[in-house]
């Protein structure tokens, strides 16, 4: 199958800005299941430099630098990538310890994975969910992680939010209202709670319906021995599957956020943004 995927940014400015060095995050990856055919990336004002990298997450990042003033940063996107089949649950995880929770990392895990373990608080209340969830599991590590991926979607109501950072999850978990990214980072907490290290990723979501709306989307990663990094959506409830793309993934949102940057000058600005996703 052949996924062609068109993302526009734009940030329109009260009065011309000089633009400090930008980070863009939009080029997929490659992943077993689909192949980045091609990518493009359309920047006006056009950069007086712009240089691919690859940063400590091992994520591919485009860093831009300008010269002037505008009052206009637009961004364009395009991927072309080829899937093929996928079994999402092609895996063993080994040793046989890890298929109960909570379990404890081997030292030389440890360190790397120290940063996708580090916690924040988070309340009571959340716990006991969690630790609910857990129990009707038997404390099985994939069925906690099935269960829980799917009552969060049965539980919370899904806004689109275009703006803002997550929020914290126990403020997530109280409003009961929350985004993709609100979603994943309260559970990548909840995981973390219970000592697996778990990663936000952002990327792209193909759904096969009459008329699709899409964003840019966010996940959970949890990393289980002989599987390595595996993939939920508690927004649609479901393990991920050849229809995610993702295009970059960390410890912390903020270091998957599309655009990064600041302008000098202090006019206010305006952002609008498409995604169309098309399949053949």
């Amino acid at each position: 199958m052949r996924i062609e995927i068109i993302h526009e940014t734009e940030y329109t400015y009260a009065s011309a800005v000089f633009l400090e060095p930008h980070y863009f995050r939009f080029k997929p990856r490659h992943t077993p299941y689909a192949e980045l055919s091609s990518f493009s990336l359309q920047i006006s004002p056009e950069p007086m430099g712009i240089s691919e990298q690859i940063d400590a997450e091992n994520n591919t990042v485009h860093f831009s630098w300008y010269e002037g003033m505008h009052d206009k940063l637009s961004i364009k996107a395009t991927s072309v990538l080829i899937t093929k089949p996928y079994n999402p649950f092609n895996f063993l995880i080994a040793p046989p310890s890890y298929n109960q929770i909570p379990f404890e990392y081997s030292l030389e895990l440890k360190k790397l994975l120290q940063p996708y373990t580090e916690k924040i608080t988070i309340g009571e209340a959340l716990i006991g969910y969690g630790n609910a969830i857990t129990a009707g599991a038997k404390g099985n590590t994939l069925s906690f992680l099935i269960d829980l991926t799917q009552q969060i979607h049965n539980d919370f109501k899904l806004e689109i939010r275009d703006i803002g950072e997550p929020y914290l999850p126990d403020e997530t978990f109280r409003l009961k209202i929350a985004s993709c990214r609100d979603l994943a980072w309260m559970q990548i907490q909840l995981l973390r709670h219970y000592g697996m290290a778990a990663r936000f990723v952002s990327g792209y979501f193909y759904v096969d319906v009459e008329k699709p709306t899409y964003e840019l989307h966010g996940w959970t990663e949890v990393f289980l021995p002989g599987a390595g990094w595996i993939g939920y959506d508690p927004s649609n409830g479901i393990r991920t599957s050849n229809m995610y793309f993702p295009i970059c993934s960390s410890a912390s949102y903020q270091n998957t956020m599309p655009v990064s940057g600041s302008v000098r000058g202090g006019a206010s600005s305006v952002l609008s943004t498409s995604l169309e996703i098309r399949v053949s």
